[in-house]
């Protein structure tokens, strides 16, 4: 009589609703903020809006996820916010450049986060940057640069657009003047293309690819330098940056920077976010960049598809921000800008 009891009884629960799902419940009906630390049209910023797109069907609950681009200060504004302002609830995660990870030891001011502490999603690809300059300059190797000003735009002091120009000329010696305060990167190429400055430095391969096809099609840049571990498959006569290296020292300071790179580009969510909520973010980010509808946008947009898990960006962001002392030090010193090797956009 009491087995056949507990049997209705197990019978009964097993024929009753099924177990609720939390994460689902808390992002059903929701909306997730995506923000952008560059501006609208670049390569980040196609890559992001392609990712949200598709990622709020891999959510428990499907959440839409609308795109919010905020610039300023070399991405430091957008990582700064994601760190300590925004919802710490699941409901916001960001696409950055990765020079927001060296930048905290390396440099620091204005920066208001630890990299260690962000729960990364994964990257949504790998590639390697570069430097270019304008036709019209006539420049064909970066050794050229070593006896010849060169003036090259800029968004902020923790954005890859002024850092390699300064490393370049702290540790060889070259001759780049930066050019800072442009809002984006789109106003850089605008600038360049009026002959106000006559390179960029630190943009993608796909990002270059997908938007401004032309130039590659015109021979409107020269592409002088890339930085990254391997040279890209389409680039092998463009040298990387730890190729210019003249002594173990200095290849190791380029190693430093050659290293973030490989992040690749990053999403993130904010620390303090709940664990169940994280991990079905992470789950939903790796199911988005296999998605075949995801990849037919991405290859319709001519960006690249090589994602980093997650784990991996995590230990990586560690390992540079764990960095031994004597090695920050030279580094920083690389990165200094010396009086006159800057202006502002207009002056």
């Amino acid at each position: 009589m009491i087995k056949g009891r507990i049997t209705a009884i197990l019978l009964a629960i097993g024929a009753g609703p099924a177990l609720a799902d939390p994460v689902a419940d808390f992002y059903t009906g929701k909306q997730i903020n995506l923000i952008v630390s560059t501006g609208v049209g670049g390569g980040v910023d196609t890559n992001a809006r392609i990712v949200a797109r598709h990622l709020g069907d891999h959510i428990p609950g499907n959440p839409s996820v609308i795109v919010r681009n905020m610039t300023g200060a070399g991405h430091l504004q957008a990582t700064n916010f994601m760190f300590s302002q925004a919802p710490k609830d699941g409901t916001y995660i960001a696409a950055l450049l990765p020079t927001f990870v060296g930048y905290q030891v390396l440099d620091g001011r204005g920066a208001q986060y630890d990299a260690r502490q962000f729960p990364f999603l994964g990257s949504a690809d790998v590639e390697n940057a570069n430097l270019y300059t304008w036709h019209t300059l006539g420049i064909k190797k970066i050794e050229e640069v070593k006896t010849r000003e060169v003036l090259m735009g800029a968004t902020g002091a923790g954005s890859y657009t002024a850092l390699y120009p300064t490393l370049l000329n702290n540790v060889l010696g070259m001759k780049f003047k930066i050019v800072s305060g442009y809002k984006s990167t789109n106003e850089i190429h605008l600038a360049m293309q009026r002959e106000e400055v006559s390179g960029r430095a630190g943009n993608f391969f796909s990002s270059l690819k997908s938007q401004n096809p032309d130039w590659l099609r015109d021979h409107k840049i020269d592409m002088l330098l890339q930085f990254g571990a391997v040279r890209d498959p389409e680039w092998l006569d463009t040298p990387l940056l730890t190729e210019l290296a003249e002594n173990d020292e200095q290849r190791s300071i380029f190693k430093t920077f050659s290293a973030e790179v490989a992040l690749g580009k990053v999403f993130v969510t904010t620390p303090g976010a709940p664990a169940d909520r994280i991990a079905a973010l992470r789950k939903a980010f790796e199911e988005t960049l296999a998605d075949p509808t995801y990849l037919d946008d991405a290859r319709r947009a001519e960006m690249l598809t090589r994602p980093v898990p997650w784990a991996r960006d995590q230990a990586m962001a560690s390992e540079i921000v764990g960095m031994s002392p004597e090695l920050i030090a030279k580094a920083k010193a690389a990165m200094e800008m010396k009086p006159g090797d800057q202006r502002k956009a207009g002056d």
